[in-house]
């Protein structure tokens, strides 16, 4: 499409400079499909549920499963296998669950983009676009297909992804040679590749697997689910544990095959299969004690506790594109917040104009046409700001009917009030069409436009500082004559008025043009507008909860300091606050000692974000930082959370970004902290449980050899817990409730191991449970003189104690009455699974015998379920006593 002239391009796609109809557009997306590229790994079930079995404890329970069938030993091949069957099936579905959320992560995380159908602009999914459709490209957008350019101004688009060309390429609308190489098609953009300045329209030429990153079929990935940081440290954590419980193991087989000579002789008579069979007890035994401690599923319920996470986050309208950061969120310590659209509405609203020396109320509120232009009560001749809104409603990119308002809200209240004078704008710019322009950036605050009015015009729009001082002259009732100092002095002096009750203030000029190089020099000043933006009604709550967390919250904008500084104090921010150009003055050292007491930041460009950062990270905080514009993207990565805001964002921010927020809310970050905390607090709960019974067990079976004693479980019994009684409650407590008042503890410091302050499970319940079960087992065993009973009612005291403890941790702070017993169906319907089978076991021989056990008497069993709660009941004494001590609220 690179060599045909603009008309061709439009008759061989059968569309036109108003769009397609969305007949045909619907019509065209049944014919070449959604404009995506296809994905080239799906999630194969059958892949998932093969890699369950592979892991160095299942490695050890398949060697087990072979011995066993091949001694011929039937029973304890087929518990095995059903042990290593369900297990294998319980981690498959943790992991697809896992997968298919990540899945459904990326589809929410899709491009938006904006199209022109049947002569009007609206935004849509960019993956409903298709060939021929007209789309809008401003800076920062990714490209969402190819197109041919329609008109350009000052566009520059970053096509390293697809050509390798690192500079940005400057584009143009001319028509070029057929055979013109790819990096050179300067009349193209193309999909996948990010615009860097300037804007466009153009005309959708490929969509999907069609386009130049199709055919090549490259996978954009927006998400890779890698290991987080908490992952990573509970892995290694599990081999430091799984390098001590096999150590344990072979001591346990070597003890227990030294005291059998018989066994032993086997071996030094090289009578191998008398001696696996000999052995086959202790073996299994030493192996059932490996696999019972290895904490193996551990990392995989930290990835569905982090996927639940994210849809719950999603649901409280914030986006997180990579799962470590959930875990992040929780621990986040301060806030660095925009003002414009997150902390407020982002409706704006003209309410005051400065214009012949004279300020003017302007009625009404939001998008309604319908308002009045008042000086002290009286109606203005509407002739006296007629220059005023023309520049207004002509230098602006937005576009608005009853339905919604495409572009920048300012920009939008500034289409309003020209419409309240009876200005149609859409007319307007017909008759005085755009013929150059100088875009806005935020390091010059200024915008402006070159218009044919009987001759070439510039109109300027932006600071009101930075405009007056491009400005000689100043437009006063239909007449140009000299600014004057004083005159200078008092508009600056109604701006910060404006400013001081919280109106962002725009200021507006104009200079007949001859060189374009010149235009924003010596500029007529002509007027003010100043506009509310509201604080959004949930962000005072908001800010509330925050301080209660013990987070900082920090405001950086460009807005003016006084406006800054009113909105602020209206929701509850106050402190020391400081301008763009103090901060500039100000050495990285310098801002490091101040930084702990700055709470705004205002008149500030984005670079400057980095230097704020980087100065809040020195004192050791977790920063979370929001922003919207191609230029925040590098302030995004250096935060340890890139908040991007998901309906004024660019593209380039959004990916850049860890969080989109859905609705540029404040209030949602806080509830994605909120979220944050409740899912560390749940991973802890599944860690303090699994770990618990885990040493408990270990130490069981290592005492009872080491005291000479025969094994006080057998192996059967110890897979057996692992599976019911440990596998799972501990399923069920992947997706309990998260621990209540989240948001009234003070943030977690990011290097705390997972196991602080977790002394009631990891120290003071196996104590229990290990002299609680030595008890029971040396109670059968050597006083009634029965091995297996013994065995039968030690396994009853470890299941038991374990059911009880899954109860107790449904808190690991407060204990489990204030938070409430049996608000999660699913561990109840696993408590009571367990039981049953436990039950079952003992008192149905025919069985039981397949599982080492025996029937007990009905008192012994009613006694020892009786004695079992002693170790939950430990831990809830321990919480209540901690949380009375620290005066934890519920």
């Amino acid at each position: 499409m690179h060599h045909k002239k603009l008309e061709d391009v439009f008759k061989e796609l059968e569309t036109d400079e108003n769009g397609l109809t969305e007949k045909e557009a619907e019509a065209r997306l049944k014919k070449y499909g959604l404009n995506e590229i296809q994905q080239l790994k799906k999630i194969s079930p059958i892949k998932i549920f093969i890699n369950q079995f592979n892991n160095i404890v299942i490695y050890i329970l398949i060697f087990a499963l072979a011995v066993s069938i091949f001694l011929n030993e039937t029973i304890d091949a087929i518990v095995i296998g059903v042990i290593v069957i369900v297990n294998a099936i319980i981690g498959f579905i943790q992991e697809y669950r896992a997968e298919k959320a990540i899945e459904a992560l990326k589809k929410l995380a899709g491009l938006r983009a904006t199209v022109r159908r049947e002569g009007k602009e609206k935004e849509i999914d960019a993956k409903l676009l298709v060939p021929g459709d007209i789309v809008k490209l401003e800076t920062g957008d990714k490209i969402p297909a190819d197109c041919r350019l329609i008109d350009v101004t000052e566009l520059q688009t970053q096509e390293a992804t697809l050509t390798g060309e690192s500079t940005p390429i400057k584009k143009e609308i001319s028509v070029l040679a057929e055979k013109t190489p790819l990096a050179d098609r300067l009349n193209m953009t193309f999909s996948g590749t990010i615009i860097t300045n300037g804007k466009a329209h153009a005309v959708i030429t490929a969509t999907g697997m069609q386009t130049e990153i199709g055919k090549i079929a490259t996978l954009i990935e927006e998400i890779k689910p890698d290991l987080t940081p908490l992952q990573k440290k509970l892995n290694t954590l599990g081999k430091k544990l799984g390098i001590v419980v096999i150590i344990i193991s072979i001591i346990v087989f070597l003890t227990q095959l030294f005291k059998n000579p018989a066994v032993l002789g086997y071996l030094t008579s090289f009578q191998f299969l008398e001696f696996l069979k000999g052995s086959r007890e202790i073996f299994l035994t030493a192996i059932a004690l490996a696999v019972a401690a290895i904490p193996e599923g551990l990392p995989v319920v930290v990835t569905v506790g982090l996927a639940i996470g994210i849809k719950r986050m999603v649901k409280r309208n914030a986006l997180n594109r990579r799962l470590p950061s959930v875990e992040t969120l929780g621990s986040t310590t301060v806030i660095c917040t925009d003002k414009t659209g997150t902390l407020t509405k982002n409706e704006m609203t003209v309410t005051k104009i400065y214009a012949n020396g004279k300020i003017i109320d302007v009625t009404g509120s939001g998008y309604d046409t319908e308002g009045e232009f008042l000086s002290n009560n009286k109606k203005v001749n509407l002739d006296e700001l007629k220059l005023l809104l023309k520049i207004g409603a002509l230098n602006n990119d937005a576009s608005f009917d009853k339905e919604n308002v495409i572009g920048d809200p300012t920009e939008a209240a500034l289409l309003v009030s020209a419409a309240k004078s009876g200005v149609d704008y859409g007319q307007l710019r017909k008759k005085h069409a755009r013929k150059h322009e100088i875009p806005f950036t935020s390091e010059r605050k200024i915008m402006t436009t070159i218009h044919d009015m009987d001759g070439d015009v510039a109109y300027v729009k932006g600071a009101p500082e930075v405009v007056l001082k491009l400005c000689n002259s100043i437009y006063v009732n239909g007449a140009v004559r000299e600014l004057k100092e004083n005159e200078k002095k008092n508009i600056l002096q109604t701006n910060a008025d404006f400013a001081g009750n919280a109106l962002r203030v725009l200021g507006f000029a104009f200079k007949a043009v001859t060189d374009e190089s010149r235009a924003e020099k010596n500029l007529t000043f002509v007027g003010l507008q100043a506009m509310i933006d509201p604080p959004r009604e949930e962000v005072k709550e908001a800010i509330e909860k925050c301080k209660k967390a013990g987070i900082k919250i920090v405001v950086i904008t460009g807005d003016h300091e006084e406006t800054a500084k009113a909105i602020a104090k209206e929701i509850g921010i106050e402190g020391i606050s400081i301008t763009g150009s103090h901060l500039e003055k100000m050495s990285q050292e310098e801002l490091d000692k101040e930084v702990e007491d700055i709470v705004l930041y205002a008149r500030v460009n984005p670079e400057h974000k980095i230097k704020i950062v980087n100065a809040l990270k020195k004192k050791g905080h977790v920063v979370a930082m929001t922003g919207d514009g191609v230029n925040d993207a590098p302030a995004l990565k250096k935060a340890d959370i890139g908040i991007a805001m998901g309906i004024t964002g660019t593209d380039v921010a959004k990916e850049a970004s860890d969080t989109i927020l859905l609705d540029d809310n404040f209030a949602s970050i806080v509830n994605a902290v909120e979220e944050g905390r409740g899912v560390y607090g749940n991973i802890r709960k599944y860690f303090s449980y699994l770990i618990s019974g885990n040493i408990g067990e270990v130490f069981i079976i290592f005492l009872s050899i080491m005291f000479g004693w025969p094994a006080a479980l057998t192996a059967t019994q110890i897979l057996l817990i692992n599976l019911v009684t440990d596998g799972l409650p501990a399923v069920a407590l992947s997706s309990d409730p998260y621990e209540p008042n989240a948001m009234s503890r003070k943030p977690r410091n990011q290097k705390d191991p997972i196991y602080k302050d977790l002394q009631p499970f990891i120290i003071y319940y196996p104590s229990a449970l290990i002299i609680a079960a030595l008890s029971v087992f040396y109670y059968f065993n050597f006083i009634k003189g029965n091995l297996i009973q013994a065995q039968t009612a030690t396994f009853l005291t470890v299941a038991m104690f374990e059911l009880y403890q899954a109860f107790a941790c449904r808190s690991t702070i407060y204990p489990a009455i204030k938070v409430g017993l049996f608000k999660n169906k699913w561990l109840i319907l696993a408590v009571l699974s367990s039981f049953a089978l436990i039950i079952t076991s003992i008192f149905i021989p025919s069985f039981g015998s397949y599982l080492d056990m025996v029937p007990i008497t009905f008192m012994e069993f009613i006694a020892i379920v009786a004695l079992s709660s002693i170790g939950a009941v430990i831990i809830e004494i321990s919480k209540h006593l901690k949380s009375r001590n620290e005066q934890l609220e519920y």
